[in-house]
């Protein structure tokens, strides 16, 4: 078969099309299921946030590491934790943070969390304020339920110049210095229903006051406060990239650093819009 070239193509054209069943029924069956897929797609529709619980929100905030590591203190991780921590109650979110962990121990956590049953929640959050890099995995009960991945870490080793002067920079205490989180994070693969958000576009660095935190969980945080209830999220963190973006480095021992810019980024697989809207329930006396 392989010798009869015109043979062998005519072959493979004919099953393409299907020629010995009936073409013209499987012609109309492939227009009718591309029919129904155009006219039941709907561009407003929601991810459901009705659950009993909005969900949990688990963040490994890594101040100090294993001295073998190398890997320096960082300082300002905690105002991260902090705000974050706050946010997130504030949104309803059954929020766990585990401080300093070692690999091994952050694998553990991950697998029982993987584990749990999430059927009774809306959604699941995983942030992690390292240096360090993870791989994530599956989880039955959360397929189909919007599952967000935060990292506040350095990805790569390139700082991202202004491309014209700024009018003003941040206002800073003196001894509010920017650091940058080192060490680069791998991006993960991921299906539907992921949406990953990275504190700096790949190959850059990531900034990081050691007084007030890291300049994507500042901002990330303020408009969570002011915008996690009633804005779409991406919308959200759109919003977030351009606060970010606008920020400069003022005060830092690396003088190479001073000027230099960060802009976020995200990469979304969710199939559908994805709001925080209040709940009866969410609304507790003196929440703010």
């Amino acid at each position: 078969m392989s010798g009869e070239t015109g043979e062998d193509c005519q072959g493979r054209v004919d099953m393409d099309s299907v020629t010995t069943v009936d073409s013209a029924a499987s012609t109309k069956n492939m227009t009718e299921t591309d029919t129904a897929w155009r006219t039941g797609l709907d561009p407003d529709e929601e991810y459901k946030m009705s659950s009993k619980r909005r969900g949990l929100a688990i963040i490994f905030n890594q101040e100090h590491f294993y001295w073998r590591l190398g890997m320096n203190i960082r300082s300002g991780t905690n105002a991260d934790r902090y705000n974050l921590e706050r946010r997130l109650k504030a949104l309803n979110f059954d929020v766990r943070v585990y401080e300093n962990h070692k690999q091994m121990e952050i694998l553990d956590i991950l697998c029982e969390a993987a584990e749990s049953n999430h059927s009774d929640a809306d959604c699941f959050m995983l942030i992690f304020l390292s240096h360090a890099m993870f791989k994530g995995d599956k989880c039955k009960s959360l397929v189909g339920k919007p599952k967000i991945l935060i990292i506040q870490a350095c990805r790569g080793d390139k700082h991202d110049v202004p491309v014209k002067p700024c009018d003003a920079v941040d206002n800073v205490i003196k001894t509010n210095e920017v650091v940058v989180d080192a060490s680069a994070v791998h991006t993960l693969p991921a299906g539907a229903d992921f949406i990953m958000c990275y504190s700096v576009a790949e190959g850059y660095y990531s900034h990081r006051e050691t007084i007030n935190g890291s300049w994507y969980i500042q901002d990330f945080c303020e408009l969570l406060h002011k915008y996690g209830d009633s804005l779409e999220f991406t919308e959200l963190l759109t919003l977030v990239n351009r606060k970010v973006s606008m920020r400069s480095v003022g005060h830092s021992n690396d003088r190479t650093a001073i000027g230099k810019k960060q802009v976020p980024c995200f990469a979304s697989m969710l199939t559908k819009k994805l709001y925080f809207r209040p709940t009866p329930a969410d609304k507790e006396p003196g929440t703010t």
